[in-house]
């Protein structure tokens, strides 16, 4: 059951991902995406794709450890935490690349770099391993909240 929740957390947030990617399939996002004024810290296109889809599956690993152990409610506000955070990283694609929300897609972030946070504190108290999974993800939240707002900001 664990491993079917987390392939489906992992393709759901896949399609939504690609639905919403500046790519050639997508030439309106990706023309918008490139005419952006970004930060000279913006990393390559490549590098977002490259990175996503690793920091969620180590979020998916930590989240499959909890899904495992017994229920409690530290464990179940831990697995809660995590479902959050996925579903907030689609939500965030939507907003920012096929909305073109840009305060809405900034707020979001620092939401995500929230709920990871407390989703490392959480799983923490229940299996550290887990705990450890979901590091990465929150370093890069914290890093894609800056990021997103100095896009905003040059944006308006």
């Amino acid at each position: 059951m664990a491993g079917a929740i987390v392939a489906g957390v992992l393709g759901v947030s896949a399609l939504v991902g690609r639905r919403n990617a500046p790519e050639p399939g997508h030439p309106g996002i990706q023309r918008w995406y490139r005419r952006l004024d970004k930060p000279g810290f913006t990393p390559p296109d490549k590098v977002f794709g490259a990175v996503w889809p690793v920091l969620e599956t180590g979020m998916a690993v930590g989240g499959y450890r909890l899904l495992r152990t017994p229920a409690s409610p530290e464990r179940n506000t831990a697995v809660a935490l995590w479902l959050g955070t996925s579903a907030m990283i689609g939500g965030w694609t939507e907003l920012f690349f096929r909305k073109r929300d840009l305060t809405s897609s900034s707020v979001a972030a620092a939401a995500m770099m929230g709920s990871s946070a407390g989703y490392v504190a959480a799983a923490a108290r229940v299996d550290r391993p887990a705990a450890l999974a979901g590091v990465p993800l929150t370093g890069w939240l914290v890093f894609a909240t800056v990021l997103a707002e100095s896009v905003r900001r040059r944006n308006r």
